[in-house]
């Protein structure tokens, strides 16, 4: 049996299909499974024993994304089922043209307010007509144990600059905190100017324990280290959702977004910081009133309040 899976484009949502996925591969022990989607995604799913082949998403690249995706599909083969955890056109495009018995696109089965995680469960399981039971996240990298404690900072939002805290008050909470862990920063590729800021601070005020890794990391290495922290301070951003995949203590802070939607699944040790502004939650990349109150008011003292 072959199994088609497109992922979610960003981390955060990938990890968050998790459970969806875990439970196809249960439900289907013995099939052979091609994973479609970004390279943070398929990163996730690659390491997993029952995924046999492993195709990027590069079609955005390409001079004509529609004619690549068409001849992609046409390649792959025969399936007999095949999932998308999305629900853009190009996503119905490339559903269209892969060759399976059964195909199926993500949508919103409930207007009711719900977490991401159990949206995607429900979206499987109505699909194949189960009850899929609601588990924890469960990454295929083993946990890093560290000698030392460790305190990790993620300023970065991958989304967008709404989602973001400030990198003077992530660094005010290192200073402040620097005496009881080592520090390890964090962030993507495009997110190192915003490390780098943190970095200098703490260079500033005598900080020496710290070690930036912002854009150093594969997505495997990023896992590792996340899960050796004894505490993580992060903004919703898929790093958020690997923290929750091994339980770390964790303060989490929302701006424009929904904390019962997209806070760490089952992380009995996460600590949401957040303000309760008229304005929330606005869903928005970039602050539609442009002064970015939700973030703006939140201040290190704040964070450090709910870690006394």
């Amino acid at each position: 049996m072959r199994i088609f899976i497109e992922l979610p484009t960003w981390l955060g949502d990938a990890i968050m299909a998790n459970v969806a996925i875990n439970n196809l591969f249960k439900k289907f022990p013995d099939a052979s499974f091609t994973i479609f989607g970004s390279y943070v995604a398929t990163e996730i799913y690659k390491p997993y024993a029952q995924v046999e082949k492993v195709l990027l998403d590069s079609s955005k690249q390409k001079n004509n994304r529609y004619i690549w995706l068409y001849k992609e599909a046409k390649e792959l083969g025969k399936f007999d089922l095949a999932f998308s955890f999305r629900h853009s056109f190009s996503s119905k495009f490339l559903i269209f043209f892969i060759n399976s018995a059964k195909k199926y696109i993500y949508k919103r089965l409930s207007k009711e307010p719900m977490h991401q995680v159990k949206r995607y469960n429900d979206f499987v399981g109505h699909c194949l007509g189960c009850d899929f039971s609601l588990d924890d996240l469960h990454l295929p990298f083993a946990k890093k144990v560290s000698e030392k404690p460790l305190l990790g900072l993620n300023p970065g939002a991958t989304y967008g600059n709404a989602k973001r805290w400030y990198p003077s008050e992530f660094a005010k909470v290192a200073i402040a905190l620097a005496d009881k862990y080592d520090i390890l920063i964090f962030g993507g590729p495009t997110e190192t100017e915003i490390a780098g800021d943190i970095a200098d601070v703490l260079k500033k005020n005598g900080v020496k324990n710290f070690t930036n890794l912002s854009g150093k990391t594969t997505i495997a290495l990023l896992c590792e280290h996340i899960s050796s922290l004894s505490l993580f301070i992060t903004n919703d951003s898929g790093p958020l959702h690997i923290a929750a995949a091994y339980k770390i203590k964790t303060v989490a802070v929302f701006g424009p977004t929904i904390p019962k939607e997209t806070n760490g699944w089952r992380n009995e040790n996460e600590i949401i910081v957040r303000k309760h502004l008229k304005c929330q939650p606005c869903m928005k990349r970039i602050c539609p009133l442009d002064h970015h109150d939700c973030m703006k008011q939140i201040l290190a003292s704040d964070v450090l309040k709910v870690l006394a």
